[in-house]
């Protein structure tokens, strides 16, 4: 298809009504034989009624031998060819409207998130939601503004020939004719990216509001841009393995993809599944107002506890251990059913089968565990709380943090009185699976991928791809050259290692090397796997238990060891998923690393900027109390309570103390994929089943991740059962709606649940003022358990 697009979009300009979104792009503009007719034609369209177009078939947007109605997508390859068509519209992708809304937008997506970092009440501007709201400013933009196709075709028509006039050139360039998909995908992504430097304003804030540090101007320029950018450049140089092979799909961005191709490709007059994006959407947003405000109980919708809810005492504590979900920590949420799409998400729905086949696997094994922990009384777990992240006394009440630690140094005669910190059972089972989950992710890579690394590396210096999404970038647009990659990773480091030997963070210059090269050597590993995955493993608290042990009693030297180390592998996998959207959208990769690292860059000053006017006004709130209706320290309060529990590490995770087996966890996960191998090379097989599609890190990591990561179980069924009926029952019995409507409907879900969220945060939530809580009824249990699981009290 792609050799014939031009062509194809010339003869198809002679011919387009009005409302196709047509425009005379630069490659009709090349053809001067066919510009007078382009011409003409562009004006009759103005001027006349044109005839319904034809009914849309998603097949037209594929060539001949990409797709089949009956084709099961299962593999990445499968994905390449029939989920994703190769359609290239060479449609202007950086355009002044579009980095002019991408600015808007990044700095909208940068102080929002910044702000809510300090209030009461989160909320989420990402994904879909962004991707609606850009849509809508574009098409403002392009149909309410002078347009400089139509200026140029009535110029024409009255005679105008030769060069355009410059008032013309000056009304094109602000608004040069319909908004595209690429302008829009440029839009969007840039925006999304604002968010991914704000670790670094985190640790600004927190050094600010707890510990008698100075920040300085150097150290907030500097370390922005060292903590932000330096992932990039990983990015650039895994490129082969992590984005130009076919099996990196980064199935989690489908949805957008589907939706950004669906509302530039499709017209809700000819088009089903589009039409279907608006009535989801449209449903959505009337329904979601009921479990996220009204009705909260049908997120949380438990049998066993409607059962129970009379029941006192032990038996109370032993039904809601088990049953309930409905708020943080409360239990396990066995059989606890809900219907709140906030949080199933499309990106749920969307990774592959492989992925929920060893999820569920791992969330039973959590069960089982947890249980097992928890009543057999490991680590004396019965003294302390079910379920609990915090640091806790011996009699199970809050570590005193702040008393323990002065002036950001840990005082060892406080430490003294106050004892050794202790860890729920549960909690200390769920950091050891998190780093075996670590562990069993690099050997996984390195046994299972390692042949199908190299080839790809060795592809790579041949000029070959098995991708045709990337052959067909190669082909047509210039790569960005490797030693931009470098450029910004040495400058990153450079000027990392300025503040570090300059400014007075706590934090020594070899252990900023050390969390550069931990990060360096996870983030490689950890893209790879989210890449074919569509979901990666939770390496945060790795970066903050190395932090500990290497520098202990410096909190604020581990927020930045962290901060360093966490965000080269957060910002790897996110820039190589960007880059992979790109090559889908077929936006040209130059463009896409200079508009991400400009998002990046802009968003971190705009969230700094933002911080300090916020911690600077409101010191004392954000410090000592609970906060306002307007303002809350809770979740800095936490921030620096975190950061100082893992300057206490050496205490708590060294050998010969009680949880020592934590980072042994790292060894043992690498031990039990060698095992794995072994036992794939000899038995491949078992009754047709591929051993090796079992993935130990993915399977690893769900089997603790009710106590590190999902406190709130109530979703985790909602969002198995949704993931199953897509992936397994749409995908194999509906392959044809699971390839036109399943990411298209879960995408319209996406931005119509959020916007719901957002408006409710201004308007309730206590976003925008004091919060208005729905009055209590049976569906709003707001004086117990929204699921109704008893109370032990």
């Amino acid at each position: 298809m792609s050799a014939n697009v031009v062509e194809r979009k010339v003869a198809a300009d002679l011919n387009v009504d009005a409302s196709s979104d047509s425009v005379i792009s630069e490659e009709v503009r090349a053809a001067p034989n066919n510009s007078a007719t382009v011409e003409k034609q562009a004006l009759a369209d103005d001027e006349e009624i044109q005839p319904d177009p034809p009914v849309y078939n998603p097949d037209d947007d594929y060539d001949k031998d990409e797709t089949r109605h009956d084709t099961i997508i299962i593999t990445g390859a499968d994905a390449a060819k029939h989920l994703l068509p190769l359609r290239d519209d060479r449609q202007p992708s950086l355009t002044f409207r579009s980095i002019f809304l991408a600015t808007v937008l990044s700095g909208f997506q940068a102080v929002m998130s910044q702000i809510y970092w300090f209030k009461p009440t989160f909320i989420t501007i990402q994904g879909t939601f962004i991707v609606i709201i850009a849509y809508f400013l574009g098409l403002a933009w392009a149909n309410f503004l002078p347009r400089g196709d139509h200026l140029e075709t009535r110029w024409r028509n009255n005679g105008g020939q030769g060069q355009l006039p410059r008032w013309i050139k000056i009304i094109s360039f602000f608004n040069y004719g319909p908004w595209n998909l690429k302008e829009h995908a440029i839009c969007s992504i840039t925006a999304t990216s604002a968010s991914n430097g704000m670790a670094s304003s985190e640790v600004f804030a927190t050094q600010k509001l707890f510990y008698d540090l100075p920040l300085s101007a150097t150290t907030v320029i500097l370390s922005t841009l060292s903590i932000g950018l330096f992932g990039y450049g990983m990015a650039g140089i895994i490129r082969p393995i992590a984005v130009w092979h076919e099996e990196s799909v980064y199935w989690g961005t489908l949805p957008i993809v589907k939706t950004l191709q669906g509302l530039h490709w499709q017209q809700v007059k000819n088009s089903k599944p589009l039409r279907y994006f608006w009535y989801a959407f449209g449903g959505m947003f009337v329904y979601e107002w009921f479990p996220a405000y009204i009705w909260p109980w049908l997120n949380s919708i438990s049998i066993p506890c409607l059962a129970s809810m009379h029941a006192t005492g032990e038996k109370a504590a032993i039904l809601t251990n088990i049953f309930g979900g409905s708020l943080p920590n409360e239990g396990l949420g066995l059989f606890n059913f809900g219907f709140d799409w906030q949080y199933i998400t499309s990106f749920q729905t969307a990774l592959p089968l492989k992925f929920q086949i060893n999820s569920i696997i791992g969330f039973l094994v959590c069960y089982i565990a947890m249980i097992a922990i928890y009543y057999g009384n490991a680590w004396g777990s019965r003294s302390l709380p079910f379920m609990s992240s915090r640091l806790l006394t011996a009699s199970g009440k809050t570590y005193p943090i702040s008393k323990v630690f002065q002036g950001g140094v840990l005082n060892t005669d406080a430490l003294a009185k106050y004892g050794i910190p202790r860890l729920t059972g549960s909690f200390a089972y769920g950091m050891f699976m998190a780093n075996a989950a670590i562990g069993a992710m690099i050997a996984h890579c390195i046994l299972f991928w390692g042949k199908d690394i190299l080839v790809s590396f060795k592809k790579t210096r041949q000029g070959t791809s098995d991708d045709r999404h990337h052959a067909h970038m190669v082909k047509n647009y210039k790569e960005t050259p490797s030693w931009w990659y470098i450029a910004v990773l040495v400058i990153s480091f450079v000027l990392g290692l300025v503040v570090v030997i300059k400014e007075n963070i706590t934090l020594p210059v070899w252990a900023y090397i050390i969390s550069l090269i931990l990060g360096m050597v996870i983030g490689p590993f950890s893209a790879i796997l989210y890449a074919r995955f569509g979901n990666g493993i939770a390496t945060n608290n790795l970066s903050k238990l190395v932090g500990g042990l290497l520098v202990p009693g410096r909190p604020v030297g581990n927020m930045y060891f962290a901060a360093w180390s966490h965000n080269v592998i957060t910002n790897t996998v996110n820039l190589c998923n960007d880059l992979k959207m790109g090559e889908y959208l077929k936006i040209p990769p130059r463009i896409m690393f200079i508009t991400q690292i400009y998002g990046t860059v802009l968003g971190s000053f705009v969230n700094y900027a933002v911080m300090i006017s916020i911690v600077t006004s409101n010191h004392d709130i954000l410090v000592d109390g609970n906060g306002d209706a307007s303002w809350s320290g809770a979740t800095v309060q936490g921030y620096n309570t975190n950061a100082a529990s893992w300057a206490l590490a050496k205490y708590l995770y060294k050998s010969g103390t009680t949880y020592s087996i934590v980072p042994i966890g790292l060894a043992i996960g690498a031990g039990a994929v060698v095992i794995h191998r072994v036992v794939v090379h000899f038995l491949p097989k078992i009754r047709g089943f591929s051993l090796a599609e079992f993935n130990f890190p993915q399977f690893i990591q769900y089997a603790g991740y009710i106590p590190y990561n999902s406190p709130q179980t109530c979703v985790i069924f909602n969002q198995l059962a949704s993931g199953v009926f897509v992936q397994y029952y749409l995908r194999n019995y509906h392959p044809r709606i699971f390839r036109d409507y399943s990411y298209l409907v879960t995408g319209a879900f996406d931005g119509a649940s959020l916007l719901v969220l957002f408006i409710l945060s201004f308007a309730v939530f206590g976003a925008g003022g004091p919060s208005v809580p729905f009055p209590a009824w049976w569906g709003n249990n707001i004086n117990g358990n929204y699921d109704f699981c008893p109370t032990s009290d």
